[in-house]
């Protein structure tokens, strides 16, 4: 498979979600070639400048610059953080017809610059975005990944960790589907390190728990205008699985062709993912409940997609 190698990584949109990115990426000595993109070129020559400035201080020597979409042609990863943002009130579906116009624009210049690596996408919604990116872009579905549910699983593991008294890392529980309101949580095979939780919590319980994770960016959004931190460190976390070739499993955007019986879109699934990408999707065993509310979350998804890609 013929594809740019290397550890340059490429970040399109420099707001709250791609500077908090970027801050990972150094401070975890992830890459050792970042270049940051974005309309605003003033702020994001700064945010080069500050980060430059804590390099004495990072894991690993690093080269930080701001640049454009032509730096983007010898990149391994490029991740698209940028767009229109969502707003209090406003569901990430609402964002949709706003970003695909910037997507098409963003991607179009990405793929002129003679890009050949993987794409990560961020933006919300990003199930559609990252549909969108595979549509645009032409590359293999297995060089296009959304972040999916990596951080509303990540809430589910917290929640679980709190409510057990063990810590997230020792939970295996996963949301799946839109990252959004129709995502679902995976009870029947979530496990503390191997013991299945879901008889130890009453319905009610697990209703709650639920509703605080698929509630969660509402609450912060209301209160500091947008989430970064978590999704941040979850778009870290994707990219160091990638460059260091970890075939690891992840909650990562992956487009469906068959897997748990849908096709044609793109959701947050368990994936392994290595140095080519998305390798494989891996399959859970679902309940007929569960099956059911994936469904739902592909025709939710689908039913917005569809009107711009007949």
């Amino acid at each position: 498979m013929n594809f740019t190698q290397g550890d340059k990584v490429v970040l399109v949109g420099t707001g709250a979600v791609g500077s908090s990115y970027a801050y990972a990426l150094i401070n975890q000595g992830i890459c050792e070639e970042l270049v940051l993109v974005d309309i605003n070129e003033a702020k994001t020559k700064a945010d080069a400048m500050d980060l430059n400035h804590g390099l004495v201080y990072a894991p690993i020597p690093q080269k930080i610059k701001y640049g454009n979409y032509s730096d983007c042609k010898d990149a391994a990863i490029v991740v698209i953080c940028a767009g229109a943002a969502q707003k209090p009130g406003e569901t990430r579906l609402d964002l949709v017809s706003k970003n695909l116009a910037i997507f098409k624009s963003i991607v179009g210049s990405i793929m002129n610059s003679g890009f050949n690596g993987i794409f990560l996408v961020a933006s919300n919604p990003v199930d559609i975005l990252a549909y969108a990116t595979w549509k645009y872009s032409g590359l293999p579905k297995e060089r296009v990944i959304g972040s999916g549910t990596i951080l509303d699983s990540a809430r589910f593991r917290f929640l679980l960790g709190e409510e057990f008294g063990v810590a997230p890392t020792s939970v295996h529980a996963y949301i799946i589907g839109e990252h959004g309101d129709s995502e679902l949580p995976v009870w029947s095979t979530a496990n503390i390190s191997g013991k299945l939780i879901a008889t130890d919590l009453t319905d009610q319980r697990k209703d709650e728990i639920f509703v605080q994770v698929r509630d969660a960016a509402y609450e912060i959004i209301e209160s500091k205008g947008a989430t970064y931190y978590g999704i941040a460190m979850g778009l870290a976390r994707i990219t160091k699985a990638i460059l260091r070739n970890e075939e690891v499993v992840l909650p990562v955007g992956s487009l469906l062709e068959g897997e748990y019986g849908h096709s044609d879109v793109y959701v947050g699934v368990p994936t392994i993912i290595n140095r080519w990408g998305r390798k494989s999707i891996v399959e859970l065993s679902l309940n007929p409940e569960e099956k059911e509310k994936l469904a739902n979350s592909v025709k939710t998804l689908k039913e917005v997609q569809s009107p711009f890609w007949k």
